[in-house]
């Protein structure tokens, strides 16, 4: 039997083709970005939380490399960006799901012009990416605290200790 590919696969969304896509999404806009590397129930609380206070919803994930450079260790990201990218797009909140390769996401807050940036509990509002700019066009950053304590890191090093 052949199945068609799933529906939230039509999420996913390459930088160079979001203008077309973030035209036809409601707004307020709510962005947020980061590796979600294992997706945990933080990330789905968080992004839950985050998508209450629009319409919908881009996320930005960071590529493999990218990941790399922010040092999380050898062995991350240990799913790879497309794998990242399917699992994000399954997230019924998620309205769509794109990838940034340089070591902030500023590019993509610049190109989407989110009405709403959003980032967990453990960054300050002054410290994130593209506060400047989104504030300087009439919008909200907003730091959402964690409500579950959890970490991918946390996670692994759990698993390693079995």
């Amino acid at each position: 039997m052949n199945f068609p590919p799933p529906a939230f696969e039509s999420k996913i969304v390459a930088p160079g083709d979001l203008a077309d896509r973030l035209a036809a999404l409601p707004r307020p806009l709510v962005f947020t970005n980061g590796c979600f590397d294992i997706l945990h129930r933080g990330h789905v609380t968080l992004l839950a939380q985050a998508r209450a206070l629009g319409q919908s919803m881009i996320v930005a994930l960071n590529t493999d490399a990218s990941v790399k450079r922010l040092g999380k260790g050898d062995d991350r990201p240990v799913n790879s960006l497309a794998d990242r990218l399917a699992v994000m797009a399954a997230v019924e909140c998620v309205s769509l799901v794109t990838w940034f390769d340089e070591n902030t996401p500023i590019e993509r807050i610049l190109e989407c012009r989110p009405d709403i940036l959003v980032k967990g509990g453990d960054w300050p509002v002054e410290k994130i990416v593209g506060n400047r700019e989104v504030t300087g066009w009439g919008g909200k950053v907003v730091s959402i605290p964690f409500i579950h304590q959890k970490s991918t890191t946390a996670l692994l090093e759990k698993i390693r200790q079995l």
